[in-house]
């Protein structure tokens, strides 16, 4: 049998400045997921990590402990591998002031 698989597009063409995530996604399904990042355009500034949060109401949100770097250039891709995330799950970062990142940001699921 063949493993269920899914990709979401959680984040496109958003810029990101300060205090920025992608929408929630309900994940609690999926056994394993990578999470994509994309920049769209060149960003500005030094770029932060960014981090992985988790949620069990896609509402309030723990860092799960993973961070990996963001894009350092235009069509530059970042990625994280996740396994016992929850329910639902988020890219967030924390852009000082004067930083901005414009992001593609997709999960891909496998049950």
């Amino acid at each position: 049998m063949l493993p269920e698989n899914l990709t979401a597009v959680v984040a496109r063409n958003e810029i990101w400045t300060g205090e920025s995530a992608t929408e929630p996604y309900e994940a609690g399904w999926a056994r394993e997921a990578v999470i994509f990042v994309r920049a769209l355009k060149e960003p500005k500034g030094a770029l932060p990590m960014a981090r992985i949060e988790i949620s069990a109401d896609g509402m309030h949100w723990c860092r799960e402990g993973s961070e990996f770097a963001l894009p350092a250039q235009k069509d530059g891709v970042t990625f994280q591998r996740l396994g016992h995330f929850g329910n639902f799950v988020r890219v967030a970062a924390s852009l000082p002031s004067g930083t901005e990142i414009v992001v593609l940001v997709t999960l891909h699921l496998k049950a």
